[in-house]
């Protein structure tokens, strides 16, 4: 059974690597995407929802604790692209496709098709939205800061997807399979402490004219 494991930790690290080249490959190509990035959100979202239901299968944990956690990992992974987006949006020549606030239907870009953005944009405020809203409410001034320093972001990265991955492989190679489920709801705590660094060193606003 260990072997399982180890695999099932290399190919979630695996995972982790080629979504972290398909968009470094779309922003270097200069070819953003409404289309690819709604499905990636959609997909690491379905992604972690079957992790969590395979490891209470194995574990024979509660299927309520199970759901727990996968919304606790999914509001750490919003935290994160909340202050990553503020960052992107921030800089000269970021990410076109991603917003702060996802509130309107996007106008498909060349090459895409209008009916199939509505679709993708629907499935992602059904499964995003609800933590948005949480993460807006815990820090609801940070859209409007000047910018977020590298060793917040660095600091935070923690809460990224390629991050939580390379946790949950690790556990997993040694072992610790009974110990995921539990570590990533008590690892939601960490959400106050990077709020509370934002808002005490972080905090110059923007000149509004």
């Amino acid at each position: 059974m260990k072997n399982y494991y180890i695999l099932a930790g290399f190919f979630l690290i695996l995972k982790s690597i080629i979504d972290a080249i398909d968009g470094e490959l779309a922003r270097a190509k200069q070819t953003p995407s409404y289309i690819g990035r709604y499905l990636d959100s959609v997909f690491d979202n379905i992604l972690n929802f079957l992790f969590f239901i395979s490891i209470c299968y194995v574990t024979l944990s509660s299927w309520w604790i199970g759901l727990i956690a996968y919304a606790c990992m999914q509001l750490q992974g919003t935290l994160y692209n909340y202050y990553y987006v503020i960052l992107r949006t921030n800089t000269a020549g970021g990410d076109t496709t991603s917003k702060i606030f996802e509130t309107k239907r996007p106008s498909a870009l060349l090459g895409e098709n209008q009916k199939v953005v509505n679709v993708l944009f629907i499935m992602y405020l059904l499964l995003y939205s609800v933590y948005d809203k949480i993460i807006y409410t815990f820090d609801r001034k940070a859209y409007n800061i000047v910018s977020i320093p590298n060793w917040f972001m660095t600091m935070i990265s923690i809460y990224g997807l390629g991050f939580q991955l390379l946790i949950m492989a690790v556990m997993l190679t040694f072992g610790m399979i009974d110990f995921i489920v539990p570590f990533f709801i008590c690892y939601t705590s960490f959400i106050v402490v990077f709020v509370t660094i934002r808002k005490v060193f972080i905090n110059q606003r923007k000149v509004t004219k």
